[in-house]
């Protein structure tokens, strides 16, 4: 059962990269900005459901497995198949070997505080 939710979260996150992708397939900018939206949207989801999983108390064995089921599919599965380190990697390569270093600098430091943050600012909601 636990592949099988892994399988239909990541296979939902994948498409909606997908989605995504062709969505800005006619932006004519350096910065990749299908990623940046996927990280972002997946770090924002991931965030908010670790956020809902915080917030409960454990009852009975009924809210573990609840907690087990929700990580499986959305953080394991869809938020796995939405994000894109690896492309965000090799973009951010290609824009270095294209001289662009500060786009490629700025899309690693933009990226990475916007998601931090994002967990961040989750994080202060549960304390």
């Amino acid at each position: 059962m636990n592949f099988l939710l892994v399988f239909i979260g990541g296979g939902i996150g994948c498409v909606l990269r997908y989605i995504i992708g062709l969505g800005f397939m006619k932006i004519t900018t350096s910065l990749p900005w299908a990623t940046f939206v996927s990280n972002v949207v997946a770090c924002t989801i991931f965030a908010i459901t670790m956020w809902v999983i915080n917030g409960k108390i454990l009852l009975n064995q009924t809210d573990a497995q609840s907690q087990t089921t929700l990580k499986l599919l959305i953080l394991t599965g869809f938020c796995g198949g939405l994000s894109t380190f690896s492309t965000f990697g090799y973009e951010t390569f290609l824009l270095f070997k294209q001289g662009l270093h500060m786009v490629a600098f700025l899309n690693i430091i933009f990226s990475t505080l916007v998601c931090l943050g994002i967990f961040y600012i989750f994080s202060r909601q549960t304390a």
